[in-house]
């Protein structure tokens, strides 16, 4: 019986292609020229003897044996790089072109930076390409392979067949200006005067908060919505609202920190938790390393500066321990 002619690398792209739908795309991905990529998919479609993509649709869609080869060709995929994973040398920077790492964006202030450094002379013979945002794309870019390896809030609908390891309990907190006196609990009765700061629900922070408030059965005008943290703590150092966020989020604001107070909840104290995830075809080693750094990062420019400001969240905000 005659062996079927298959290379590895038309594979690859057809992948990726049905990933982008773009060939352009695709082959500045895998680093070719879009007439070699264009080649390598010719090449795969004669030999299984029908179009894999309708061409004549933009962007490019699978046809119905395309979907049946996707399905064969990502389980394949997925085993050789374990398998290459678990033979190759101990240079990290061997197992993967480009590590491709998308962060939460309360981390861009001090670790993001910070982590680029440590593994840029770690993976020397690897590009690294990062990004930042809320939690759900984040989570939304693992899922659909835009990145390898990534920090979000942890959250079972969204985190789906990923790697995970717990990182941070970060306790949720009110947070009113620094010269007010009233306790927290008359923030949360709404007798203070002043307008609650709501994440948007698109947010997975924004839908926790909801979720509480909804247990201890409070109702709390919805007057201001804001995506962005940096601006809802700017408002409230300058004493025009409150709001409810994580110690995290006030630590990767110190520019506020002075204009505000942050008050444990007083009832139904709740938080979230971050937490590492990666690929299932990730090299377990790569995934230690990225951890080992991220632990050691968030201890020393996160959680001791905030501690030391804020004693008074010593037992909440802390890591967290593999399970």
């Amino acid at each position: 019986m005659d062996r079927t002619p298959l290379s590895l690398k038309w594979l690859e792209v057809f992948q990726h292609l049905a990933r982008e739908g773009s060939l352009q795309n695709t082959a500045k991905a895998l680093g070719l020229s879009v007439s070699t990529a264009s080649q390598h998919l010719s090449s795969l479609e004669k030999v299984v003897g029908t179009d894999l993509f309708d061409h004549k649709r933009r962007p490019l869609v699978l046809t119905t044996a395309g979907q049946i080869l996707l399905c064969r060709v990502e389980e394949s995929m997925t085993a050789l790089r374990l398998g290459l994973a678990e033979v190759v040398s101990k240079d990290l920077s061997a197992l993967l072109r480009i590590l491709r790492v998308s962060m939460i964006e309360d981390f861009d202030p001090e670790i993001t930076p910070r982590l680029m450094q440590h593994l840029l002379g770690d993976l020397p013979s690897c590009d690294l390409s990062f990004r930042t945002g809320p939690s759900h794309e984040v989570l939304g870019q693992l899922q659909s392979d835009e990145s390898d390896i990534g920090v979000a809030s942890f959250d079972e609908v969204l985190a789906g067949p990923l790697k995970q390891r717990p990182l941070l309990h970060d306790p949720f907190v009110i947070v009113a200006p620094r010269d007010m006196t009233d306790a927290a609990q008359m923030f949360l009765n709404n007798q203070t005067g002043l307008p609650f700061l709501r994440y948007s629900k698109k947010q997975i922070i924004g839908r926790r908060v909801e979720t509480q408030l909804r247990r201890l059965r409070l109702s709390i005008p919805r007057r201001i919505e804001l995506e962005s943290t940096a601006a809802a703590l700017s408002l409230v150092s300058k004493g025009q609202a409150w709001t409810i966020t994580t110690a995290l989020n006030c630590a990767s604001t110190p520019q506020f920190l002075a204009g505000l107070q942050v008050l444990p909840m007083p009832d139904g104290a709740f938080a979230r938790q971050l937490s590492l995830f990666g690929r299932e075809d990730l090299p377990a080693s790569l995934f230690d390393l990225v951890e080992t750094h991220l632990r050691q990062l968030i201890t020393a420019h996160v959680i001791r500066p905030m501690i030391s400001v804020e004693p008074k969240l010593r037992d909440q905000f802390r890591l967290l321990m593999p399970e």
